[in-house]
């Protein structure tokens, strides 16, 4: 960590930082070295920095580095600018909600990656290349020919090349599940799922007078046998897969019996919604089913979980044109289209490989914070090494409800199998998330917390009454 120097100008204290020669870059260097004053004392909340002009010139480096490193620490929560009195070290931010969120899929930040730097640069190449009044105005639902062309890109890892007039781009996954669901299905229709499911599956259906019917799974996914009795016992006009790392059990379905399941689709003329996230998160995950009946399966892959849920992004790959014209019409029904201007950036950041550099470093945290909970959960941890989720079974003195409240009361926001079964029986399970919290050290608490709270046998809970 680099020192710090305190000269005198008038009689105002000036804050230097020392800067190594190869210790990255200079405005990660002043903004570490402010957050290690803060730490050692040598800075105080209150106390005021330097302008920006008379920083560069001090340490003999360029304006653009100084406001880098300033807007660097503000992100920081280090730094508050107060108009033209100047930049001043900030209080302490205090944290009002303690809870430890362990309970929504999200991808973890990845180190070393300046994602802040990432989206300007991005969105200063966007609004550089576009036209900004099309950025702000109404566009035909299904993305601009650069929009489909980066989505066939992002497919090409699981299908190769990818016919770009067959992909559509969707505000999020949700929105294209309740799409096809509208599209492909009438009142009263059956969709069949796995017992632990997705939760906006049963959400959507529930809004559109769907039902939604349990097919018994094992550790491999939904059973072969299974599906093809409920086929001709129920006649359903969609099954629904989410075959790697599903959700929420942090399974991946092997690739024959992604083969077995798509055979039975085809000779019991089902459709597949497959629902695949997590696909480019796996190591070395199988083929997609929708390869293996292109004809009967409609392919979903959403930026949320790979980058951030921000972009509201996903790609549909619909290869029949009057399937993707049903679609898009239904579609239309309650999302005109994607914001431009987040559908740009993904775009952008797609075509400039951005996008592979920011997925490859959400990919190395998550296996770090997998490991991390492998380490904790001891003979507990079930998970697969890689995804945003483990899958815990409890043990038989906890119930899911049970343990979902006593860990509320400690603090700690984890999901019931409750929340996802579609029906088939109960399990006695968590899902807990690895994503949602930034801080590596506050994750390893909730963590280990947790893992305190499942030693030990339930008490009576009782809320306070006021």
């Amino acid at each position: 960590m680099s020192q710090l120097e305190s000269i005198q100008d008038g009689n105002s204290p000036i804050w230097l930082p020392r800067l190594a020669v190869h210790g990255g870059p200079r405005f990660l260097q002043i903004a570490d070295a402010l957050q290690a004053a803060l730490a050692d004392g040598s800075l105080k909340p209150g106390d005021r920095l330097p302008p920006q002009r008379q920083l560069a010139a001090q340490l003999a480096v360029d304006l653009t580095t100084i406001t880098r490193a300033y807007d660097e620490a503000r992100r920081r929560n280090l730094l508050e600018g107060r108009g033209a009195r100047g930049t001043y070290v900030a209080a302490p931010k205090v944290e009002l909600n303690a809870v430890l969120d362990l309970s929504m899929n999200t991808p973890p930040p990845p180190d070393g990656v300046d994602f802040d730097d990432m989206l300007k640069q991005g969105l200063a190449q966007v609004l550089m290349r576009a036209d900004n009044e099309l950025l702000m105005t109404y566009h035909l639902a299904g993305g601009s020919d650069s929009d489909r062309k980066a989505g066939a890109q992002w497919l090409a890892p699981m299908f190769g090349q990818v016919d770009a007039r067959q992909v559509v781009v969707c505000p999020g996954a949700q929105a294209a599940i309740a799409a096809l669901m509208l599209a492909l299905t009438e009142p009263g229709d059956a969709i069949l799922a796995e017992p632990m499911s997705y939760p906006g599956l049963r959400t959507a259906a529930s809004q559109f007078g769907r039902h939604i019917i349990a097919v018994a799974a094992d550790q491999h996914g939904m059973l072969p046998e299974k599906l093809e009795q409920a086929c001709r016992q129920h006649k359903p006009a969609l099954v629904y897969l989410n075959p790697t790392l599903q959700n929420p059990c942090a399974t991946t379905m092997p690739e024959r019996r992604r083969k077995e399941l798509a055979s039975i689709a085809r000779r019991c003329n089902v459709r597949i919604v497959e629902d695949d996230p997590y696909w480019l998160l796996a190591d070395a995950p199988p083929p997609p089913v929708a390869t293996f009946a292109p004809e009967q399966a409609y392919y979903i892959s959403t930026l949320s979980k790979c980058l951030t849920p921000g972009l509201r992004v996903a790609f549909v790959l619909i290869r029949d044109p009057h399937e993707r014209e049903r679609f898009l019409v239904a579609l239309r029904s309650f999302a005109l289209m994607v914001a431009p201007l987040t559908a740009a950036l993904a775009t952008q950041w797609i075509l400039d490989g951005s996008a592979d550099r920011l997925m490859d470093g959400v990919r190395k945290e998550a296996r770090l914070r997998h490991r991390m909970a492998r380490d904790i959960m001891a003979g507990r941890y079930s998970g697969a090494g890689d995804g945003l989720h483990v899958w815990l079974e409890l043990p038989v003195y906890w119930n899911s409800s049970q343990l979902a409240r006593a860990a509320g009361n400690e603090g700690i926001a984890v999901t019931p199998a409750e929340a996802f079964a579609t029906g088939g029986g109960s399990v006695n399970a968590i899902r807990i998330s690895l994503g949602s919290i930034k801080d590596r050290g506050r994750l390893r608490a909730g963590l280990q917390r947790l893992s305190q709270l499942l030693a030990r046998r339930p008490e009576s809970f009782s809320a306070a009454v006021v």
